[in-house]
């Protein structure tokens, strides 16, 4: 039986436009969701080197531990030249603390400043930050305003439908946020209550689509594939599209997105050549960064991501899977490439990335 060729769904006019958020022009409208404990610069950097990336979001960052000079702090928010555009996400509910931390952020190179309204997390939503502070309608449009008007760069907010079904904050709140200066707002479409449980309600991204006059509103949540991102701008009517977990399976999937939108295909599929590269570059720029056991701790942690990735054969799996130097390392690749891959190279796989279980409360 003969197959005709694939038919892939209709891209929206509109990715082939311009997109600028408060004047800062942006590549592509596909961008990086941040993704804590993962999206570090050596990720970002490799996925950069991919192609079609248009912002990526650094780990979110407490305010206060930056002013306080925290090392942990400046490692989450740390940049270089090649890794721009970009956005550092600061969180907190103290106006000072985080009008200092945006203005900090911006003096490190952020193209844009993220407030981060979304976070689930029980210990940053006991503080009053993430998801919490959509409960707190004027006292969140107090602080927003107020980093508005200490940077000269613009000012995003990443936040949730709302706190739990009952409680949609997000158009209302979008909308208070557009007055007082905000550039874009990147809604993830669940609410806190759900944590990171069932499937995101695109129609709740199309009222804070709705409810904006002119920025840009950036739709976040189960962007996997091609299809899904489709489905995502015609059912929201969004600017553009966020992707977390998506980029972890496929760091070529900004690439295809970008020729989708200008051809109607993703384009050939990475070669098994291009999926190995993108793992090197990954783990040298840990080791360039964090040093060689950092990097290999690391490395183990989602080594089984790249496995499904490239197929490697189980016994050089194996050994990465207790890497412990960067000679293993490189010996070990060397004789991947050398072997090839040990079956079909997938276009597309589930990442098990770790997500808190259990009553939200204890998260």
């Amino acid at each position: 039986m003969t197959h005709g060729p694939e038919v892939f769904p209709t891209a929206p006019a509109r990715l082939r436009e311009p997109l600028s958020i408060g004047g800062v022009a942006i590549p592509s409208r596909f961008f990086l969701a941040p993704l804590a404990g993962y999206t570090s610069m050596a990720f970002r950097l490799a996925v950069r080197d991919c192609g079609g990336l248009g912002l990526a979001t650094t780990d979110l960052v407490n305010a206060r531990s930056i002013l306080e000079r925290r090392a942990r702090a400046f490692e989450l928010a740390e940049t270089c030249p090649e890794d721009r555009p970009l956005s550092i996400q600061i969180y907190g509910h103290v106006i000072p603390e985080m009008r200092d931390a945006a203005r900090w952020a911006a003096d490190q190179g952020a193209a844009v400043v993220d407030i981060n309204m979304g976070c689930p997390v029980n210990k940053v939503v006991k503080t009053g930050g993430g998801s919490a502070l959509m409960c707190q309608a004027d006292s969140a449009t107090a602080l927003v305003e107020a980093v508005v008007n200490a940077v000269d760069i613009p000012v995003t907010v990443k936040m949730r439908l709302g706190w739990d079904a009952e409680n949609h904050t997000a158009p209302a709140l979008a909308r208070s946020f557009e007055k007082v200066g905000v550039a874009g707002v990147i809604v993830h479409g669940r609410t806190r209550e759900q944590g990171f449980r069932g499937s995101v309600d695109r129609s709740g991204i199309r009222a804070v689509v709705e409810a904006v006059e002119t920025i840009p509103i950036v739709g976040n949540g189960d962007i996997r594939t091609l299809a899904d991102a489709e489905g995502m701008f015609r059912e929201t009517n969004c600017a553009a599209i966020s992707i977390g977990r998506g980029a972890l399976s496929n760091p070529f999937l900004f690439r295809q997105l970008v020729h989708w939108s200008e051809f109607g295909s993703p384009g050939p599929e990475p070669t098994f050549e291009e999926r190995v590269g993108v793992m090197q570059r990954h783990f040298h720029g840990l080791v360039a960064r964090r040093g060689e056991r950092h990097a290999c701790l690391q490395f183990r942690k989602i080594i089984k991501w790249y496995s499904h990735f490239i197929r490697p054969q189980k016994s050089l799996y194996h050994r990465l899977i207790n890497l412990s130097s960067v000679d293993l390392f490189d010996a070990t690749v060397a004789s991947i490439l050398e072997a090839g891959p040990s079956s079909p190279l997938p276009g597309h796989f589930e990442p098990r990335v770790p997500v808190p279980s259990g009553p939200i409360d204890v998260w």
